[in-house]
């Protein structure tokens, strides 16, 4: 069954504890919390080094699926009904309008993308939410993105799953550099509200890594679970060296990160709402904006659950750790399209998806005003603002017509993606029947049984018959084709989504109909193959555009006032490198993304980003169409890819000659962009300023690329 993002990570933490039970058994409202300016100051220890020195404080806000733009043209985007957060924006700062997902454009892949600066293929998280992985025995388990950036890779279907490498993974197949260390390392307290993988996830795996398999903490999981959820996870602070917030005093514990580079020893933190809570809400029990006790819908005191990361609740934990002594912050936000935590699914202009935008919109106006009666605003704090993905509404036209949702509702009589059993579609349309398994999805990665090579002749079979796979749209009455686009590992590489650990990496992946939801039950269609499914509206994981482009906004010193704009290409690998020039930070590695000099103020960029301008603005454009997963040189590749994968038995030479020339691509395409790569991150980072003849020359030869393989492609 389908999950939105939100609801999936909720999903899992319910059949986590549910699964740590079975595992055990076999072995009111409040006031708001007092908060001032007083208790807002920045930590004099905390070593921010913005160019002019203003910047005091970082608040960072994951949103997961706000829209921009507008699903249907009448009915206001999410961002135009949330107009106190739009306008703060558009006037106070940038925000960039082409901006872009990695592929494959999920929850996980995405924040850790953004949070990281790099893709999946070197944090380790490529393909989705969970995911399949190849047994050594070539059967497949499913592994879960959503795990502590510590956890082993996380499989909630065994307690002792063969495949032991870090669920984040760099490319020599290590730790990742966690998120918050350059802060820390600085002497800034970081917070961080929901944001994947810096917090406890689950209580399966988490408990036992970060607090011992014999502590009290894991003995709570087996007496009450569902307090131990609410207490430890999805909240946490992770200390600067010796701060007192995180003592063992006020229940720290070891920051262990394994592989950091240069190390990371002496540092402490508080992880769970138990811990956190009575530091930042010291006078009562923490409250969300409307002065509500923090809870589940069960009433469990403490985190709420993903779900329940509304505005309002997420928020207020961002408020009241900058009001005491944690200065950077992290925090997710759930989406508003969805009646959370039950459903169903709202569509664009219904009345409740109206009335969620607006409590939203309210939220962020008191958290502004909140902030600024603190002393924390533009003048002195970054803020940014992204959305992990977009997402693709599935159903009928809305009723009225001329609905815009504000002043007139929108109603539907249809709702809901259509289910699709890949399995029998393939068994009934295509006579394949061969066993395999799936990561159901709008953009599914196949596991073939046996782990069979991409050119072994099972593979090729399969390939073709995907497609020819057809739908007839239960909602339209048409026909529709039901692939966009196929990947094997050769085009996976190209797209960054091969990792360190080769069992991570699907047989295929298939970029399918954003319509459909597809799936493996029986190889047969008694029942029908094709279902619309009310619970789930919004896809996403595809290559569609209305999926893949998505928003960044910035405000702070050394932001410029640009407003709304789409001149600037960018996407998530961006966002971290910006951010730590912008504070005068940098990581021990280089990003994939690079800083977007063109929304920040000159006074805020090192002499090394100011010179040869136009050559830099050059060099920063062919480098992400030639390297970013949703750039010219790997949309191109993508048709590519399909053709070779769909071309017929008699032409396997075909095949062979395809996937011969974008493997041969794809390792020049590596070279050019780690040389470009490395002019940027040096310029950035290194005060280095770029080599002219060197960056005309990477850039003449990217435009070859991209202009080979649009041959290739239109071939």
């Amino acid at each position: 069954m389908h999950q939105t993002s939100s609801t999936l990570r909720s999903h899992l933490s319910r059949i986590l504890i549910a699964a740590t039970l079975a595992v055990l058994a076999l072995g009111v409202h409040a006031l708001p919390a007092a908060h001032g300016a007083a208790t807002a100051r920045a930590d004099a220890t905390c070593g921010l080094a913005s160019a002019d020195g203003r910047i005091q404080h970082v608040i960072y806000t994951q949103f997961d699926n706000l829209h921009f733009t507008r699903d249907n043209p009448n009915i206001p985007s999410d961002l135009e009904q949330m107009p106190h957060l739009l306008n703060f924006i558009e006037n106070n700062g940038s925000l960039l309008t082409d901006h872009h997902t990695p592929l494959i454009s999920h929850t996980a892949t995405d924040i850790l993308t953004a949070l990281t600066g790099v893709y999946g293929d070197r944090h380790g998280v490529p393909v989705s939410n969970s995911f399949r992985y190849f047994n050594p025995n070539g059967t497949s388990n499913t592994g879960v993105s959503f795990a502590y950036w510590t956890d082993p890779l996380f499989d909630p279907a065994t307690t002792t799953p063969s495949d032991t490498s870090f669920n984040m993974l760099t490319a020599d197949g290590k730790n990742a550099p966690a998120p918050w260390a350059p802060f820390t390392r600085a002497g800034c307290n970081v917070g961080v509200a929901g944001a994947a993988n810096m917090i406890l996830e689950n209580i399966a795996t988490d408990i036992p890594t970060v607090f011992g398999a014999n502590s009290p903490e894991a003995a709570e999981v087996k007496n009450n679970p569902a307090q131990a959820f609410a207490d430890f996870v999805g909240i946490g602070v992770h200390c600067a060296h010796g701060a007192a917030l995180c003592s063992a005093a006020n229940s720290g514990k070891p920051d262990l990160l394994p592989d950091e580079p240069g190390g990371y020893n002496g540092f402490d933190a508080l992880y769970g709402h138990k811990s956190v809570a009575p530091q930042i809400s010291p006078n009562g029990p923490l409250t969300d904006l409307s002065g509500n006790v923090i809870q589940d819908p069960q009433g469990h005191v403490g985190f709420p659950g993903f779900d329940g990361m509304e505005a309002t609740v997420s928020l207020s934990y961002v408020a009241s750790m900058q009001e005491h002594g944690v200065p950077v912050t992290y925090n997710y936000i759930s989406d508003a399209h969805d009646n959370h935590p039950t459903g169903p699914a709202f569509g664009p202009g219904q009345a409740g998806y109206v009335a969620q935008l607006h409590a939203y919109d309210q939220a962020f106006g008191t958290f502004f005003s909140r902030l600024a009666a603190d002393g924390i605003n533009q003048s002195n704090t970054l803020f940014i603002f992204t959305a992990d993905e977009g997402d693709h509404f599935v159903g009928g036209p809305p009723s009225p017509a001329n609905c815009d949702g504000v002043t007139i509702p929108c109603t539907y009589s249809t709702i809901g993606e259509i289910n699709a059993n890949m399995a029998g579609l393939l068994a009934t349309q295509q006579g394949v029947t061969t066993p395999f398994r799936v990561h159901s999805d709008d953009a599914p990665t196949i596991y073939i049984n046996g782990n069979p090579a991409r050119d072994a002749a099972v593979t090729r079979t399969f390939g073709r018959a995907l497609g020819k796979l057809t739908g007839a749209n239960p909602i339209t009455g048409n026909t529709d084709r039901l692939t966009a686009a196929i990947a094997d590992p050769v085009e996976m590489k190209l797209l960054h989504m091969v990792t360190a650990d080769p069992a991570r990496t699907p047989t295929l992946t298939w970029f399918g109909n954003d319509d459909y939801f597809f799936f493996a039950a029986a190889p047969n269609c008694n029942t029908p193959c094709l279902q619309v499914q009310p619970g789930f509206a919004w896809n996403h994981g595809d290559i569609q555009p209305d999926i893949t482009t998505t928003w960044l906004g910035m405000v702070g010193p050394g932001v410029r006032h640009l407003g709304a704009t789409g001149r600037v290409f960018s996407d998530h690998t961006d966002i971290r490198p910006t951010m730590l020039s912008l504070v005068g930070l940098r990581d021990d590695y280089a990003h994939d993304g690079r800083v977007l000099f063109e929304a920040l103020d000159e006074n805020a960029l090192p002499r090394s980003l100011r010179e040869h301008g136009g050559t830099l603005r050059r060099l920063a454009g062919a480098y992400k169409q030639v390297n970013a997963p949703l750039g010219a040189f790997a949309l191109a590749s993508l048709k590519v890819s399909t053709s070779a994968i769909e071309s017929d038995s008699s032409g396997d030479a075909t095949y062979s000659s395809l996937e011969n020339q974008l493997a041969a691509l794809t390792a020049q395409r590596d070279s050019v962009a780690g040389q470009m790569s490395a002019l940027l991150e040096a310029a950035a980072f290194a005060g280095q300023p770029i080599d002219e003849h060197a960056a005309k020359a990477l850039i003449a030869q990217a435009q070859s690329l991209l202009d080979r393989m649009n041959a290739l492609a239109g071939d």
